[in-house]
């Protein structure tokens, strides 16, 4: 489970302590699911339309248009069956579900969580344009907001931003006071290419090379097929002479964090918001990230945040440095940039407005005249994931 799937069970947790009924409409099984269950969410698994690349290439389109079919089907049944008073849609690439909801005269709220501005324009435009059919749009990111702009004008005046809510471990580890040994370097994400992690062991290396020691861990694991991916970062980091730990996935993170000196964010891409950059701030540990997209708006105002332009281990390198240097006055500054995290970015306030868009999105689709204040009636909420 990584950002847009807790993001996910978030919601839902805040429109089941809103009094909603939750119908969770998944592609496919896995970890989420017992999350969802725990939440009190009934879950269907449905055959549904998610677009991915390779269905956008020539070869795809039988299997593009075969998952249509099939999600257009299962979805009307799944509607039918349910009678939601609102569709929430947590995600651009299940496209059907704002039509299908339109279709069944049901109100749609899209959620999106995904924007990359530097991409095509036209592709950007047909990823969008279904979610004209939802009455509402929230948004993670002034970035995002942006984005959307760009493709789909309609579709961003309609949006709101609700921040992320980050969940933090109570009690974070202090830094270290002095920095004895190896400094010690966390990434947290996918192993992937466009997230960068062979630029840590890069910039590691160059820190080694001038009389630093380091020791990093990475934190994640490959997407099916990219296992070549992961030998080509063990590969470097042997050739390169770095200490590197590949720690799997851990859904806690916090002892990681715990563990580490600094995290770094080396996203190559834009990143529409930057979870694991906030995590890292309420975790007490400086953040190094990449200076593009929502990576920028997620460390904004954090003294202990430092910025780097994206795809370059040197300045990645160069800012380690810099914080080791003037180690003693970062860790003075950690505490209050947790406290800016907690109030910004508190979990309670993301459910309590995700709920609040839903619940008065379904109302004002019905008109209210069921779903008055203290009627005692519980809404249902179909939310697709």
């Amino acid at each position: 489970m990584f950002g847009s799937d807790r993001m996910f069970l978030e919601s839902v947790i805040g429109l089941r302590e809103a009094g909603s009924t939750v119908v969770a409409a998944l592609p496919s099984d896995g970890p989420l699911v017992a999350e969802l269950v725990k939440a009190g969410a009934i879950v269907r698994i449905v055959p549904m339309l998610v677009l991915r690349k390779k269905l956008l290439k020539p070869r795809g389109w039988p299997t593009l248009l075969g998952s249509a079919m099939r999600g257009l089907i299962r979805g009307w049944r799944l509607l039918g069956e349910v009678r939601p008073d609102a569709v929430y849609v947590s995600t651009i690439i299940i496209p059907q579900w704002p039509l299908l909801a339109r279709l069944r005269r049901t109100t749609a709220i899209s959620h999106v969580h995904e924007a990359e501005a530097a991409g095509s324009r036209l592709l950007n435009m047909a990823l969008y344009l279904p979610h004209l059919a939802s009455t509402r749009c929230i948004v993670n990111s002034e970035f995002t907001q942006e984005a959307i702009g760009g493709a789909s004008a309609p579709l961003a005046r309609r949006s709101e931003i609700v921040y992320n809510g980050v969940i933090s471990t109570d009690s974070p580890t202090p830094p270290r006071e002095h920095l004895e040994g190896a400094l010690r370097l966390l990434y947290l994400g996918r192993l992937s290419p466009r997230k960068g992690p062979d630029l840590v062991i890069d910039a590691a290396a160059r820190l080694g090379a001038r009389g630093r020691p380091t020791a990093v861990t990475l934190l994640g694991t490959v997407f099916e097929g990219y296992e070549w991916y992961e030998e080509q970062l063990r590969d470097q980091a042997a050739a390169r002479g770095i200490d590197v730990e590949f720690a799997g996935f851990h859904h806690d993170i916090w002892p990681f964090l715990a563990a580490s000196d600094v995290l770094i964010v080396p996203s190559r891409v834009e990143e529409s918001f930057g979870n694991t950059a906030v995590e890292g701030v309420l975790a007490l540990r400086p953040v190094i990230a990449s200076d593009s997209g929502g990576l920028r708006e997620a460390v904004e105002g954090y003294s202990a945040a430092r910025l780097v332009a994206p795809d370059d281990a040197v300045a990645i390198a160069l800012e380690l440095e810099s914080l080791a240097e003037g180690w003693a006055e970062v860790v003075g500054t950690m505490e209050t940039g947790r406290q800016k995290a907690l109030l910004r970015h508190a979990p309670e306030e993301y459910r309590a407005r995700v709920a609040a868009t839903v619940t008065d999105g379904a109302l004002q689709g019905t008109g209210g005249s069921e779903h008055t204040a203290g009627s005692g009636r519980r809404q249902r909420t179909d939310s697709m994931r």
